[in-house]
């Protein structure tokens, strides 16, 4: 009695809403015990995982020293992260289908090893088209990676661990980000900016040495590619990708004046509308529209858009402040995000202890992480020129707890609806959102930053000009920076006026990162309404298990 119990929560391991017995539904892949072979090859993804999210973000941030060293002009640049942004997201659509197919060992494998080649060779890419393209194959591997972590947490761990899975999973939006501004800072100013793309190779063969030895090997499935939703590819992938393209590019080429991002919007749109179609009719797709009416999903994938706009408090923010205002170097500001990167190794599997609590429910814990970002932007809004980096320690400790405080019980709530067979759709839609939304969260908070300093700095020139004896000084002798003018209008010296010009502009830009806090709480208040108005109530998966082994004796 006892073991049918076991096969039961085992096919219901994500039911965690009321304890079900009805063993009907397809039986899901073969169930493997876990042991510290298998253990070893879960760690191996999630390696392989948070180095794909790593080597996004650490570019990200080399990118002007990586320009500088190559030649490259600054609108070249700019569409190597664009590019890998696009080929990324586009590979996490597709990742799972095909890692049914190949079996999940033996693709995780080839990617990797595809990703840690495309890293190797960067460096030497003598032109920017090269240079480009190389980006664009190892987004596409790297892409796949992260999708491949949900997937053997799902499958492969037992219900009493389960959740600390999903903490493993919710690394790679917590740790990973905050800990690549001091990566890149070390490889950029002690060591070559060549090691910016070579830091994958040595964690994706540590991976690859895992995964090899410790996940098991799935039959091949190819009989699939008679059902291959082909068509969902075409459209989906390049639907996502033009629009990745255009938003990430949209503010440079001044969005629709311009010819080619009025078209890649124009035809992402289409192109999506039919890859959404095409997807609820497919007998075999890429995304399964239906599981939509769980709501429960639905508010998972709706909350980890926002959470990840709320996440850009705790880096995007701190970093415009040091960089444009106090002219700081991404070394000297690295250590903020450590902050929140760090503790993360103990916070993460904190929060899956907490929520194995049967009497803890995740939306209260939601709730409560919400009301600690809110907290640490309200503080955030008092930002002045006066800062420095003691003045963000309160700020960034807050950040630590709030963000997988969001994160974590949005998985535990999203999965709970998803049956092991339906895995790969969970992970297909999950991993597209996620990265897609990184990407647009990204282009929102830095366009709002622009049109905002540019609001501030036309206001604060308009009442200066209005009010003039506010910045005159009574004698050339008294006049300084903050008072460059003289009586009669002209400037004091060319240094004070230059000087005056510079703390105008840092008081617009401060005034633009208090607005952003602003508009991440009101993102923080909207995930908190969706909580209290669309899941379930959910339960961790070990309390369905007590009950199964209960209801049996």
């Amino acid at each position: 009695m006892y073991h049918n119990a076991i096969q039961c929560i085992t096919i219901y391991s994500w039911h965690f809403t009321e304890p079900r017995y009805d063993c009907s539904p397809a039986a899901p892949p073969a169930a493997h015990p876990f042991t510290l072979r298998l253990a070893l090859g879960l760690v191996g993804v999630l390696i392989a995982a948070l180095t794909s999210g790593l080597n996004d973000r650490v570019t990200d941030l080399a990118l002007s020293d990586v320009r500088a060293a190559t030649g490259f002009s600054f609108d070249q640049a700019s569409w190597i992260t664009s590019a890998y942004q696009a080929a990324e997201v586009a590979a996490m659509m597709i990742a799972p289908w095909f890692a049914v197919t190949f079996s999940l060992r033996r693709f995780t494998l080839t990617v990797a090893t595809g990703f840690a080649v495309a890293g190797a060779l960067q460096p030497f890419a003598a032109t920017p088209s090269l240079f480009i393209a190389l980006r664009v194959i190892q987004g596409i591997f790297g892409g796949a990676m992260p999708p491949m972590l949900m997937t053997v947490a799902l499958r492969f761990l037992p219900p009493t661990i389960k959740l600390y899975g999903l903490a493993a999973y919710a690394l790679t939006a917590t740790f990973g980000p905050n800990i690549a501004a001091s990566l890149a800072a070390f490889w950029t100013d002690s060591v070559g900016w060549q090691f910016v793309f070579w830091q994958v190779v040595p964690l994706i063969l540590i991976a690859t040495l895992l995964i090899g030895w410790g996940i098991p090997q799935d039959p091949t499935r190819f009989e699939r590619f008679r059902q291959i939703d082909l068509f969902g590819m075409l459209t989906g992938c390049s639907g996502i990708a033009l629009l990745i393209l255009g938003l990430t590019q949209g503010e440079r080429l001044d969005w629709f004046a311009s010819p080619l991002i009025a078209g890649m919007l124009l035809a992402s749109f289409a192109l999506l509308t039919v890859f959404f179609i095409n997807e609820w009719f497919h007998p075999l797709p890429l995304f399964k529209l239906q599981m939509l009416e769980r709501k429960n999903l639905t508010h998972g994938l709706l909350v980890l858009a926002g959470v990840l706009m709320v996440g850009l408090s705790g880096s995007a923010l701190p970093s415009a402040y040091f960089g444009q205002v106090e002219g700081f170097r991404t070394l000297q500001f690295a250590p903020l995000a450590l902050t929140i990167g760090l503790p993360q190794l103990i916070i993460a599997p904190l929060m899956a202890a907490l929520l194995n609590i049967r009497w803890i429910d995740c939306r209260w814990m939601l709730t409560c992480g919400a009301g600690l970002l809110c907290v640490s932007c309200l503080m955030g809004m008092q930002l002045t020129g006066e800062w420095a980096r003691q003045n963000f320690w309160i700020i960034q400790l807050l950040q630590a707890f709030g963000q997988p405080m969001l994160i974590l019980p949005v998985l535990m709530s999203a999965t709970s609806v998803v049956q092991p067979p339906e895995g790969p759709y969970a992970s297909a839609m999950f991993n597209t959102v996620r990265g897609f939304s990184s990407v647009a969260a990204g282009c929102l908070v830095e366009n709002f930053l622009t049109h905002r300093e540019k609001f501030h700095s036309h206001t604060l020139v308009d009442n200066l000009g209005n009010r003039p004896w506010l910045m005159t000084a009574d004698t050339s002798a008294s006049a300084s920076s903050l008072t460059p003018l003289l009586p009669d209008g002209s400037a004091s010296s060319t240094e004070n006026l230059s000087h005056f010009a510079t703390l105008l502009k840092h008081q617009a830009v401060i005034l633009s990162i208090s607005d952003a806090y602003m508009l991440i709480v009101g993102f923080a208040l909207l995930l908190v309404l969706l909580t209290a108005w669309l899941p379930k109530r959910v339960y961790p998966p070990q309390t369905l298990l007590q009950h199964a082994v209960k209801a049996t004796r």
